[in-house]
Formats: C-alpha cells, sequence, structure tokens
C-alpha cells in the first residue's frame, strides 16, 4: 500500500518501547500511569494534530506554543464563569490568532515562516502583558476544573476523550472530503492545485484556522489540568508538534501526512520521557531534564532513520499516507 512504508517506523518504535515498560517496570501498565500519561500529553496531541494539516499544504505554525499559553490565560481569566464559557474562550483565543495567520498568509501573500514568527512572539507578548507577567490562578469553585482533573466516567480522562473526538474528525475531514484531497494537492504543488479548480485558499484558511483552534483548546487543558493560566509555558511546544509530525510520516514540504501517525508520533515521544522517569525512580540512572531533551533528541533522529531505511527511497513516488 503506498506510502505505510513512512509511518510503519513510528508503530515499530511505540510497540517496542511499550512492551519494554511492560516488562521492565511494574507499576508502568497501572490504570494511574496512563491516565497521567494520557492527560499530559493531550496537549501535545491536540496541537501535532493541528501541526500536521498545516505542514501537509507545505506550511508551517511556529505559533502554537505560545498560542496555548496565551488561551491558558484566558481560560483562566474565565474560568469564574464555569466551563461552559472557559472552554469556548480558550479556543476562540486560539482561532483568532489563527484568523491573523490565515489573512497575512492568504490575502497578503506572506511567507507562512515569518507570519507565524509574527504570531508566536505577538502570543506570547500578549500572554504577558494579560497576565502581568505571572500566573493566573483559575475559580477552583467553578466546574473548570473538572475537565484537565477528572476521567469521563471514571475510566479516561475527559482530556484525552475530547482529543479522540478531535483526531477522529480530523481522520474523516482528510480521508473522506474534498476539503481533505486539497489540503494534500497543496502541499504537492499549489500551482497544479489552482489550475486544477481546488479551492485553494479555503483550505489554506482552514488548516490555520484549525491549527489555532488546536493550540487554543491545548492551553484550555492547561490551566484545568494545571490550576492556573500559565504565559510563560508553550516554550518549544511547536517544536514538539513538528517532531511528532516528522516521526509519524509526514513530509516537511507536504502532499503526504497520517493522523494516526501524527498521534502515535506525539505518543512515542511522550513515552520516551515517561520512560526515563521510571529510570530515575528506579535509581538506575540520574537524568536532569536537560540530558532527557538529549535523549528525546537523538531517540527521534533514530526513528526517523528508521523510517528512511523502510521506506526505501520511494517517496517520491508517494501521493499520501493511507491508515
Amino acid at each position: 500500500m503506498r506510502g505505510n512504508t513512512r509511518t510503519n517506523g513510528v508503530w515499530l518504535a511505540l510497540a517496542v518501547l511499550i512492551v519494554f515498560g511492560l516488562l521492565r517496570y511494574e507499576n508502568f501498565g497501572s490504570a494511574y500511569n496512563i491516565a497521567s500519561f494520557l492527560n499530559y500529553n493531550s496537549m501535545f496531541i491536540l496541537i501535532a494534530i493541528g501541526m500536521c494539516f498545516v505542514i501537509m499544504t507545505g506550511g508551517i505554525d511556529l505559533s502554537v506554543g505560545s498560542v496555548a499559553a496565551f488561551a491558558s490565560v484566558v481560560a483562566a481569566y474565565l474560568s469564574p464563569y464555569g466551563l461552559e464559557v472557559a472552554l469556548p474562550g480558550g479556543v476562540l483565543a486560539g482561532v483568532g490568532f489563527g484568523a491573523v495567520h490565515a489573512f497575512a498568509i492568504v490575502v497578503m501573500r506572506v511567507p507562512p515562516f515569518i507570519t507565524t514568527l509574527a504570531g508566536m512572539l505577538a502570543a506570547k507578548g500578549g500572554a504577558l502583558v494579560l497576565s502581568g507577567a505571572k500566573t493566573i490562578a483559575v475559580d477552583w469553585g467553578s466546574n473548570f476544573t473538572k475537565l484537565g482533573m477528572e476521567n469521563a466516567l471514571g475510566v479516561l480522562p475527559w482530556t484525552i476523550v475530547i482529543v479522540a473526538g478531535v483526531g477522529l474528525t480530523a481522520w474523516c475531514v482528510l480521508e473522506r472530503t474534498s476539503l481533505g484531497r486539497t489540503v494534500l494537492a497543496i502541499g504537492d504543488s499549489e500551482e497544479a492545485s489552482t489550475l486544477m479548480g481546488l479551492r485553494v485558499n479555503r483550505a489554506k484558511v482552514f488548516v490555520y484556522l484549525f491549527s489555532g483552534g488546536c493550540a487554543g483548546l491545548a492551553g484550555v487543558f492547561l490551566a484545568s489540568g494545571f490550576g492556573a493560566g500559565q504565559p510563560l509555558e508553550g516554550l518549544g511546544w511547536e517544536l514538539a508538534a513538528i517532531a511528532s509530525v516528522v516521526v509519524g510520516g509526514t513530509l516537511l514540504t507536504g502532499g503526504l501526512g497520517s493522523v494516526p501517525a501524527t498521534v502515535a508520533g506525539a505518543l512515542l515521544l511522550g513515552l520516551v520521557f515517561n520512560i526515563l522517569n521510571f529510570e530515575n525512580g528506579r535509581g538506575t540512572i540520574s537524568l536532569s531534564a536537560y540530558w532527557q531533551l538529549v535523549i528525546r533528541g537523538a531517540f527521534l533522529l533514530v526513528v526517523i532513520l528508521l523510517q528512511t531505511r523502510m521506506s526505501g527511497g520511494h517517496d517520491a513516488a508517494d501521493a499520501r499516507v493511507p491508515d
């Protein structure tokens, strides 16, 4: 099947790490560890899904981490009004940045790198100004914290349930709609897509709105799960999202991608940290967070090399990654 070879590496690496963790650590498969792992990484899965759509068009969104931080502050301020107001408020804050990016890229023809770099700076500055450069505590008397701290039906965190819904919707859009086909076609050749009469501008507006909305929702998760809007959070989240997308087999040049494989990429990178934390707990090694980043980067490189070998150099003939 065309394109599957690019996703085999991430699924293989994810399976190997899961088996390794289950065999080596007593509590690795416990309900608490699984729930905590999924709850924390739900933010990174979200922004990776949004980033996947942007990169499939050949674009980039460097603002997602800062937008998430901004949205967390907005959600914290709105938390006294309850989840019903704070959740859409945070998401709309992210969509607002996405709309500005889309206008600059589609109408003003500013390159995505420059546009979203400016958006990153604006969102970070806006979060600091809005919060007064300090964390904003949420209202614990409202139902806002239930989103990030409680489970749906006592089983899975609400955050991961919502992420599953977003991921399923994104997969359906990509695989089952003309919009999804247009997104991939733009990445192959925007000029050819325009000549074929595809609605290129509509698709480009959608991907930046979607990426901003995912970042905004991640910010709501951040404020709800940690009990505060955090303007200084989000540093490096855009790199984590890009890494997840690349590990999942999506081409940085666009035209090819997979939502499930992107989710697997985000889980894989999170799992590396989870295993390192278990190793620190066993006393086998004692690594600071800085060394963990080095190991995570090295692991990322190994997975990408594995994908390259498994793909056998046939990516030029790929048009998409089927699931």
